[in-house]
């Protein structure tokens, strides 16, 4: 299953050349990883203070296709594997239109209160399952 986040290309988005500074798609496929993970019911705020628990980006892979431009509306694909023990990889897309513009494969961590991994919790496995990953 692939969720979708729809967005707007801003001035601030862009270089001098009205062209999206490669640093703002990760920022892009960041809120649309959040908005996938609320649509599970999973608040992150929640799972620190109930749960112990937060998702830290371990690695990030991307692959820049085509540009986006000021005033373009944009959508992020994101797709969630089964999650690991303690991982949770992603693949995420970001289209305009019928045109894939970037590629990207996140691998979350999930840390506990120390900071160090830790096993993601069965509940969050249901919640991650109920969008189709587990």
């Amino acid at each position: 299953m692939s969720l979708e986040y729809r967005l707007r290309v801003y001035y601030e988005d862009t270089d001098a050349g009205g062209i999206v500074y490669y640093a703002n798609y990760l920022k892009f496929i960041e809120r649309a990883r959040t908005e996938a993970l609320l649509s599970a019911g999973l608040r992150q705020t929640e799972l620190r203070a109930r749960l112990g628990i937060g998702f830290a980006v371990r690695e990030v892979t991307v692959s820049f296709l085509a540009p986006a431009r000021l005033e373009d509306e944009l959508a992020v694909r994101t797709r969630i594997a089964p999650p690991g023990r303690a991982r949770l990889d992603m693949e995420q897309e970001v289209w305009r239109g019928e045109t894939c513009l970037a590629r990207a494969r996140v691998t979350l961590a999930c840390l506990g209160p120390e900071g160090r991994a830790t096993r993601i919790p069965e509940e969050v496995r249901e919640a991650l399952g109920r969008l189709g990953a587990a």
